[in-house]
């Protein structure tokens, strides 16, 4: 058992050290909160899609997490508690090596749409649906 353990510590590795990284950077509560919340509720949802569709056993995942009573608050069937704190150390360093966690670099880009002016006379009587003459 413990070698599927290793396996899930190593596959969640990436995902707990951007956690950490968003606990230990961001400098506002609120923000950093709702990140964490985000993270943890889509990370939960698609959790529970999997066990939907695949008809799993939640026994039978019980022994690859490292909290049984995660395991259940994430899938529905339990109870989160104000008293659930307690620390999570950094991910494994087998993780670093497998996946390292490097900030990509988004770029914007802004739609620029310029209006043409309108035209004189009754062209506003006739418009077509897209608001053009």
């Amino acid at each position: 058992m413990k070698t599927k353990r290793a396996t899930v510590a190593t596959l969640a590795g990436p995902a707990i050290r951007t956690a950490r990284d968003i606990y230990t950077t961001v400098p506002s509560d609120a923000v950093r909160v709702a990140a964490l919340v985000d993270i943890a509720g889509a990370a939960a949802a698609l959790a529970r899609t999997v066990v939907k569709l695949r008809r799993l056993d939640p026994d039978l995942i019980a022994p690859h997490v490292a909290d049984r009573t995660d395991l259940r608050a994430v899938l529905g069937r339990g109870q989160w508690l104000p008293t659930m704190l307690r620390h999570i150390g950094p991910p494994p360093a087998t993780a670093a090596a497998a996946a390292p966690a490097v900030p990509m670099a988004r770029s914007v880009r802004r739609r620029v749409s310029r209006r043409r002016p309108a035209p004189a006379g009754q062209g506003a009587l006739f418009t077509t649906v897209d608001g053009r003459g």
